[in-house]
Formats: C-alpha cells, sequence, structure tokens
C-alpha cells in the first residue's frame, strides 16, 4: 500500500505518519509538505534518515508536482491522505490569503490530480464548519448539521469540503471527509493554545486566556484522530462524511487551571487578555456514527491523562519548540492586551 500525505510535516500530519511507520510495516509513505512556519523539519528528521519516509517539499497547488506524486498510486488501496492546510483562526483573520491559496485552491488541485489518476482521496477537515453552539445548549454537530463558518479559516475548510462532495457527485471521485474536534498531543506548533500555555510556564511566562475563558472545546488527542483515519481508510464508505470526537468538551478556563495545576504553578496563575474577534463559543462533536458503522472508539479519554503526557513531551522536547518560541510570543504581544 501507498500513500501520499499532504501536510505531513505539521502536527496532525506527522502523528499520523508517525504512527503508520511504526505500526503498518507494508504502507510506504510519501509526504508533501510545503514547509511553511507551521511545518518543523525536525519532526520526520529521523524517519526521513531511515528511509522510512520520503519527504517532498512542494507546495500542493503546484499541479506538476501533484501529478509526479499522484500518479505513482496504481494500487487500488493506495490513497492520499489530505491534511495540508492553514489552520491557525488568529493568522485567518489578519491575512486570509494563505488560507484561500492553500485549503481551497490546494484542495481544488489535489481533486482534479486523483480525479485524472482515479486515485483515492481521505480529506481531512474541522469541526469548526459547523459555527458554535450555544454553551449551555445540550446539542452536538452531527453529520446532518449545516454549516456555518464564522472565520476565513472555517470558510475555507468549508469550502474544501463541498469542493471534495462536488467531486464525489460530478465526477464518481472515490473520496471520504471526516470533520474532527480539536486535536492536542507532541508535535503542534507553540502558536496553538494547549502548547503555548505549556511552553509560556516551561519558559517562566505567564499563560495567556482569551476573555472569560467560557468558549467550550472539545479535545481529543491526536493518537486517537489518527486512529480514526485508519479507520476510514480501512472500511470507510466513498462519499461518506465521518465525525470524529472523543466527547472531551471542557471550557478554556478549566483546562487552563487543569494545566495550570499540573505544572504547579496554582489554578489561577494566568492573565486574561483581550478576546479575539468572533471567538466561537462551543464546538461539540457527536461521532456516534461513526463508533458504531466503522468500531472505532478513542483510548485517551482521561484528558488530564492525555494533557500530563503532553506537558512531558514538551519539557523533554524544548529543542523542538524553542527556535521558534519568541517570534510566537512577539506576534502576541502586539495584539493581546491584559484585562
Amino acid at each position: 500500500m501507498r500513500l501520499l500525505v499532504t501536510g505531513g510535516a505539521g502536527f496532525i500530519g506527522s502523528n499520523f505518519v508517525r504512527t503508520t511507520v511504526a505500526e503498518r510495516s507494508g504502507v510506504h509513505v510519501t509526504v508533501i509538505d510545503s514547509m511553511t512556519y507551521a511545518a518543523n523539519p525536525a519532526t520526520l528528521a529521523d524517519l526521513v534518515a531511515t528511509g522510512a519516509v520520503e519527504l517532498v517539499e512542494a507546495d500542493i497547488t503546484d499541479a506538476t508536482v501533484m501529478d509526479s506524486l499522484v500518479s505513482r498510486l496504481t494500487g487500488d488501496d493506495d490513497a492520499v491522505v489530505h491534511f495540508a492546510a492553514e489552520s491557525h483562526n488568529d493568522n485567518s483573520l489578519s491575512g486570509p490569503w494563505p488560507f484561500v491559496h492553500s485549503n481551497i485552491v490546494g484542495t481544488f488541485t489535489l481533486l482534479e490530480t486523483c480525479r485524472r489518476h482515479d486515485v483515492r482521496l481521505h480529506h481531512i477537515s474541522t469541526d469548526e464548519v459547523y459555527g458554535d453552539l450555544a454553551v449551555d445548549d445540550p446539542a452536538k454537530f452531527t453529520e446532518e448539521t449545516a454549516y456555518q463558518p464564522s472565520s476565513p479559516y472555517s470558510a475555507t475548510k468549508a469550502s474544501s469540503d463541498m469542493l471534495v462532495r462536488a467531486w464525489v457527485r460530478s465526477y464518481g471521485l472515490r473520496a471520504t471527509l471526516s470533520n474532527c474536534s480539536n486535536n492536542y498531543g507532541p508535535y503542534q506548533h507553540v502558536e496553538k493554545f494547549i502548547p503555548r500555555q505549556i511552553t509560556n510556564i516551561l519558559d517562566g511566562r505567564r499563560p495567556r486566556l482569551y476573555g472569560s475563558g467560557a468558549n467550550v472545546r472539545d479535545w481529543i488527542h491526536v493518537d486517537d484522530h489518527t486512529s480514526a483515519v485508519w479507520a476510514i481508510l480501512d472500511r470507510g464508505e466513498t462519499g461518506r462524511t465521518y465525525l470524529i470526537g472523543a466527547d472531551g468538551e471542557r471550557t478554556n478556563l478549566d483546562l487552563m487551571r487543569e494545566i495550570c495545576r499540573l505544572m504547579g504553578v496554582g489554578e489561577d496563575g494566568f492573565d486574561h487578555v483581550t478576546d479575539r474577534p468572533g471567538h466561537d463559543l462551543r464546538y461539540a462533536i457527536d461521532a456516534s456514527r461513526t463508533r458504531e458503522e466503522l468500531g472505532w472508539a478513542p483510548l485517551l479519554t482521561d484528558l488530564r491523562e492525555g494533557l500530563q503526557h503532553t506537558i512531558d513531551w514538551y519539557s523533554d522536547h524544548r529543542d523542538w519548540w524553542e527556535p521558534v518560541k519568541e517570534r510566537v510570543e512577539a506576534r502576541y504581544a502586539a495584539t493581546e492586551r491584559v484585562l
């Protein structure tokens, strides 16, 4: 089996690649990544050095490169797994064009290439395409929930989802989709919420929380996301959308306090800062259909335990995140104001 993994040097993609190499010895993995700021060459360096993974540094909007890579996928089980995306909401608000370029134009280029070579595609998306829910609403997102994206990031991801569905219906493309809740775990860029707070504390800085912290996110460990993607590759039905979640709802305030407690700085050892514009209130995934139809279930459902493992990883891998930490904090300092 051959896989082409787009965005495989980023957070979720690299964890998928590392797990695949470790657990699926018969799978040959090629990664294409444009190596923007969000990717780290060190993430896959050991796998590339041993030849376990082939890394191609290129943009998925480059139709010539994509054609040469996708044309290698000639087996019935071969597939493209499409993680590549600009994904940071704050950045989409200040500069939306890279999100349009990567998430929409890049996905279009990939769809056309897969159509031309009749190659299967699995498209990775987000729960943010559904907009948000009221904090006190018992409802969760399902496969039938209408799209209501609220940021340039989520709007471009919603657009890419719609393109995939159109190519399935119009051209018979062999594609599946998945919309996953918020991921956490190793190799996540320090601009993201959980690793930012962990690395702030490790650096002796006070963590920062947007607004009151009442916003709710539904957390899943990246390893559980990876196992769900493999369940879809193994047993998923063409044209279907699968929701992936681990029932990990927490307010940002509760999550911040848990991180502070685990790292020994006291549960109130952080600052509140001005809220992000258009900050979604609550995300929540109902993954029951995915569990029932594919026989998948998350294993790392103890969020406190998962956070401790993540804290330990960042503590042990300062060389991975320290080179970019100062630049990230300088960018935040230009916009954040302590309340």
